[in-house]
């Protein structure tokens, strides 16, 4: 409908229709489409089904990783603790003295991601030695130096690299967008990077054929593995705790019991939470990079 002063402006479409019932004839008026009225409650119980499936996923999730961490605690752990962690412990405190072992597991953390080997075992050493406190600082530290010294190796590799990244666009459009746009998207792309199950220790070596900077990516590295190291301190203050209780040759009372495997189910969701946030927003980005490749 067209006004005098020159605006158009539409009417909403009003439909009449009449049906017919056991009580008799009614008046209907209604706005919209036959197909927006049949396809909306379709949506809505859709959304909704989906929405309570999603939460006993969940809970079921939860329930299995709490049966499982009881049964580890109560029956494996103890078994494979009396025949080689308590040994094996032993050897090393008779063999080395805190301050050298404190070394030895800085020297494993900084030098074994060069080398293209986990240092998850030095970290739970780190946490059965030192705890919490000592336990962060020694790693953190250590993992600085570790993170650091493929970025520097990497300028020895860096036309290879680049060569990599532009043989495989679509597969290396995660690493390239860590190194593009302002310092706080890298740093959060690097710290998405190491939260995520990708492969880091490969891209410590990728990392400068990317164009990330060097301040982003030392502090998104850190920032990033915080995660993974209270997980690793929290694994081997367990150990710990299991290896004393093994040794004073009596099992673990119920409490004691309910508290590690409440404190291994928030660890362990802690975890998968921040793991699935990060290839979430790491999916996203690399959706944006790929859709602004050039077409082959």
């Amino acid at each position: 409908m067209t006004y005098s002063d020159g605006v158009d402006k539409t009417v909403p479409e009003l439909k009449l229709r009449i049906e017919d019932s056991e009580k008799g004839d009614y008046v209907k008026l209604r706005g919209g489409s036959d197909e927006e009225e049949q396809r909306s409650p379709a949506e809505s119980s859709g959304c909704s089904l989906g929405s309570v499936w999603f939460w006993v996923k969940s809970i079921a999730l939860v329930a299995c990783v709490g049966v499982l961490a009881f049964v580890i605690i109560k029956w494996v752990a103890p078994f494979l603790i009396e025949k080689e962690l308590i040994p094996f412990i032993n050897w090393v405190r008779s063999t080395f003295s805190i301050p050298v072992l404190g070394l030895l597991l800085f020297a494993s953390v900084a030098l074994f991601p060069s080398l293209l080997l986990p240092s998850s075992p030095s970290m739970w050493m780190a946490g059965l030695t030192f705890g919490y406190g000592k336990g962060f600082l020694l790693i953190l530290s250590a993992a600085s130096i570790g993170v650091t010294l493929p970025f520097l190796i990497g300028h020895l590799f860096l036309h290879k690299m680049q060569e990599w990244l532009k043989q495989y666009p679509k597969k290396a459009a995660i690493l390239r967008a860590a190194g593009e746009g302002t310092w706080f998207h890298q740093f959060q792309a690097v710290a998405l990077i190491r939260v995520s199950p990708f492969p880091y220790m490969v891209y410590n070596y990728c990392a400068l054929a990317t164009g990330v900077h060097y301040g982003p990516y030392i502090l998104g590295s850190l920032v990033g593995m915080v995660p993974e190291i209270f997980v690793s301190i929290y694994t081997g203050i367990m150990l710990r705790t299991l290896a004393v209780a093994s040794d004073k040759r009596h099992t673990l009372s119920v409490v004691e019991i309910v508290v590690n495997v409440l404190g291994f189910c928030v660890t362990a969701s802690a975890t998968i939470v921040c793991t699935i946030y990060a290839k979430k927003k790491l999916s996203s980005m690399q959706s944006d990079e790929v859709e602004t490749l050039p077409n082959v």
